[in-house]
């Protein structure tokens, strides 16, 4: 279970956010500047910078880690968190395979190699193993991204509208099998979107976010019913 208390300001914006998440996964929905990769940061421990005026409490299965009223920040390697963003920053100067056992350190390399072999099959990449950042397109190289950060195999994975890049039906296909594999290894995902297909289309739990406030929680069918609505619309404009 994830549950955290979010303030934070960044200029004329306010964000203001206290949920409790316990569903596998969880679709953060909302327009573009409603905050949500704002959220994701702090959640990643990422949001602390010398002149924001924010605090978080973070809490994932009743280990706190971040509360910035008692100074408790969890170090990157005990917060067992990973986020995956729009822009997949690869490290240019290393393959596919070296970019996803970057943070499998501590395994031997018999494991390094398994586990490497298993992301890249997940994503569907283990015939870019060889190749580096600037040989991969847009998908490609967001797969691998996904593929590093489920290396180490965290308890917390956020996701920052990682399948952009990816068309419809890969999408999917990735989505469906990542969902199993999220849950055969009992991790968390939150994901932010502002295509309410997505939302529908995982059947997650929705957190609907405006304005730097949750406006609803529940089920895609019941959140997101006005969207739901918009979206049939525009299906039958096309059709006729």
């Amino acid at each position: 279970m994830l549950e955290f208390a979010l303030d934070a300001r960044r200029g004329s914006f306010h964000l203001q956010v206290e949920c409790r998440f316990a569903s596998q996964w969880t679709v953060i929905f909302g327009p573009s500047g409603a905050g949500k990769s704002t959220t994701l940061r702090l959640l990643a421990g990422l949001g602390r910078t010398p002149h924001a005026a924010e605090s978080a409490r973070v809490v994932l299965d009743d280990r706190t880690l971040t509360d910035t009223a008692r100074h408790v920040w969890a170090a990157p390697g005990r917060r067992q968190t990973a986020l995956v963003t729009q822009q997949p920053a690869l490290f240019p100067h290393l393959s596919v395979a070296a970019n996803v056992a970057y943070g499998l350190a501590g395994l031997d390399r018999a494991e390094q190699a398994r586990r490497m072999e298993e992301m890249l099959s997940l994503v569907d990449a283990v015939d870019l193993a060889r190749r580096r950042p600037h040989d991969l397109s847009g998908g490609q190289a967001q797969r691998v991204a996904l593929a590093r950060a489920l290396a180490p195999r965290p308890r917390l994975l956020l996701l920052d509208e990682p399948f952009s890049a990816l068309d419809g039906n890969a999408s999917d296909a990735l989505i469906t099998r990542l969902q199993l594999w999220l849950r055969q290894h009992s991790v968390q995902t939150v994901m932010v979107t502002h295509e309410a297909a997505d939302a529908f289309a995982i059947g997650a739990e929705v957190a609907l976010l405006r304005e730097g406030h949750i406006a609803g929680q529940g089920p895609a069918s019941e959140v997101l019913i006005a969207e739901r609505d918009r979206l049939l619309g525009r299906l039958r404009n096309s059709v006729e």
